[in-house]
């Protein structure tokens, strides 16, 4: 994890301090990239314990489209409670829900993105071809005095990513995200990872994943995101037939606040250790030794499936989370 802390450095030797909605400082550095080769280890931060189970158990919550935090809590992942229940904002927004509510979240974004079409009740050929697509009637109204049809479902953009894979591994447009502009004022928390696009290479059986992030807390976000980035591909790959290999990770505003410098200093003076190997259970079933696609299996896996082999790391260490 090398590149990792060459991040910590270029951050705090090239980034400025500016101010944010947390109310904490930040010293911010725009555009940041670091790029793994999974066959040579699993990208997880050893100068510091990681939280390797709560990561995993964020990822489950989103494969199952989670909105509540007691849903991420009983998966082992502690991450939204503060956002659910402690953020004055969201708190006073009229679109929350009760205790540990976060709106429309990450997961919802990625298996359930509600999708509208508004079409002229007289535009037969364009509302046979929505329903042929699994769209369905919701209402009929009047826009500007004609008559409307108003048609909706709900997208399962991460199984789209997989059946396409299988389907037409060339195509450049595997890819989900979390960025819904209907729904920014209705959640919690904006999605900060949210461009995820997945890179088939056939004749070699390989896969790899480019992940985008709008900003990130590279004390504490940085290594969550990667330990999900990376078991998500190995997930995929798997489910496909596909060995992972390339995982390119790319940030907008790569940024280190202020009450976690003491802790990233620390990690600077430490050696980081070999990269451990993730391991997945048996229960999931391995296409390339099955030959059967059983895609089924993203809303079955648990967190206890995932864990990580010859893992070495150095003393844990602990940082508040802005929120």
């Amino acid at each position: 994890m090398k590149q990792y802390l060459e991040l910590v450095r270029s951050v705090l030797d090239t980034g400025n301090w500016q101010e944010n909605r947390t109310g904490i400082r930040t010293i911010s550095m725009p555009g940041a990239m670091l790029r793994f080769d999974l066959q040579q280890g699993f990208p997880a931060v050893t100068t510091k314990k990681l939280a390797f189970k709560s990561a995993v158990g964020e990822l489950v919550g989103f494969l199952r489209a989670s909105r509540s935090a007691a849903e991420f809590r009983a998966l082992g992942c502690k991450v939204w409670d503060a956002n659910a229940n402690d953020n004055a904002q969201w708190l006073a927004n009229p679109y929350r829900e009760g205790t540990d509510d976060l709106g429309d979240v990450y997961g919802v974004q990625w298996r359930r993105w509600p999708a509208y079409k508004a079409l002229d009740t007289d535009a037969a050929a364009q509302i046979d071809d929505a329903l042929s697509r699994g769209y369905h009637r919701v209402t009929e109204f009047i826009e500007d005095g004609r008559p409307k049809v108003l048609l909706y479902k709900a997208i399962d953009q991460l199984r789209q990513c997989l059946d396409t894979i299988m389907t037409n591994p060339s195509d450049r447009r595997i890819l989900f995200h979390a960025w819904n502009p209907a729904l920014l004022e209705e959640i919690a928390l904006p999605a900060c990872h949210l461009l995820y696009q997945f890179l088939p290479n056939a004749e070699r059986r390989e896969i790899s994943l480019c992940l985008y992030i709008r900003s990130n807390d590279v004390g504490l976000g940085t290594p969550f995101n990667l330990t999900e980035g990376a078991v998500l591909l190995h997930l995929v790959g798997r489910l496909t037939g596909y060995t992972p290999r390339w995982f390119t990770y790319f940030i907008g505003d790569a940024h280190i606040y202020e009450n976690q410098l003491d802790m990233l200093r620390e990690q600077l003076r430490r050696e980081p250790y070999e990269s451990p190997q993730l391991a997945i259970s048996p229960r999931i079933p391995e296409y390339a030794k099955t030959g059967v696609y059983e895609p089924e299996w993203l809303d079955k896996v648990e967190p206890s499936d995932f864990s990580l082999v010859g893992y070495r790391h150095h003393e844990p260490l602990t940082a508040p989370m802005a929120v």
